[in-house]
């Protein structure tokens, strides 16, 4: 029954990643999180464990969302070399710094986070882009990959949530920023998850099937299903409106974000 759960949660994450460019990760954390909570485990590291198995399952999710884009032509590939390096060292510090925050600070980050970017992104979803508008300098986009790494390891999420705006207000057009968005994912899992399994080793996790803050068969069960859907939310992604998109990905957004502000907030009442 368990592993039924975790392909399931691979479909939904998995078309999302594809169609959102948010690696699926906004829809991971907070399922994991309620299935580790009726699995009983520790719930000091709940949110831990749910955030350091939602960037795992990112690596397989990323890999069939970007391949599809690419068919597409809509990733941008320079702009990802140029991001790339910030991402790989922001998303190890960003474990780093989740590992010394408490589940319901995790919480309370994490659909803040959520919500702000809703608005932005629901705000802007009939606002056409301005074409006039040009990516920043190399070292500036490397510096923007740096916190993005760093906020998507915080956050367990592929990192759309933030370079799809951020793109977004450079002039890049919807599609090509999820494709691309989508590519950027991949450094972001892979340097987040390793530091996850580091910093949870040091922890000393006392949970059956894990390496770290990662749980092993959440991560096999999300990864198998993810990586089929990942390519038909990817296909979907480029038969809708740019403004259609967003505010699909602002009501997304604006879920989750309501419902890690009231688990976090839970505790002072």
């Amino acid at each position: 029954m368990e592993l039924i759960i975790y392909l399931l949660i691979g479909a939904i994450a998995g078309f999302a990643a594809g169609l959102f460019g948010v690696g699926g990760g906004l829809i991971i954390v907070p399922i994991l999180y309620i299935v580790f909570t009726q699995l009983n485990y520790d719930p000091s590291v709940l949110m831990h464990m749910a955030v350091g198995t939602s960037l795992a399952t990112i690596i397989v999710t990323s890999i069939s969302s970007v391949t599809a884009h690419h068919k597409k032509g809509a990733v941008m590939w320079p702009v990802f070399r140029n991001l790339a390096p910030g991402l790989i060292v922001g998303a190890f510090v960003g474990a780093g710094i989740a590992d010394f925050l408490s589940g319901q600070g995790l919480q309370l980050l994490i659909g803040g986070f959520a919500l702000w970017v809703a608005f932005k992104m629901f705000r802007g979803a009939n606002i056409a882009v301005d074409p006039s508008h040009h990516l920043p300098s190399t070292a500036k986009q490397v510096m923007a990959g740096g916190g993005i790494g760093i906020a998507s390891a915080i956050f367990g999420i592929g990192g759309g949530s933030l370079t799809v705006p951020y793109l977004n207000r450079y002039g890049v057009v919807m599609q090509k920023a999820v494709a691309t968005s989508a590519a950027c994912g991949l450094p972001i899992a892979v340097a987040g998850a390793l530091g996850f399994m580091w910093f949870g080793k040091q922890a000393e996790v006392a949970v059956p099937n894990t390496i770290g803050y990662i749980h092993i068969y959440a991560f096999i069960g999300i990864s198998v299903m993810s990586f089929i859907t990942a390519k038909v939310g990817a296909k979907v992604a480029h038969l809708l409106s740019p403004a259609m998109l967003k505010k699909c990905f602002a009501c997304l957004l604006t879920t989750v974000g309501c419902y890690f502000v009231y688990q976090g907030m839970r505790v002072f009442f």
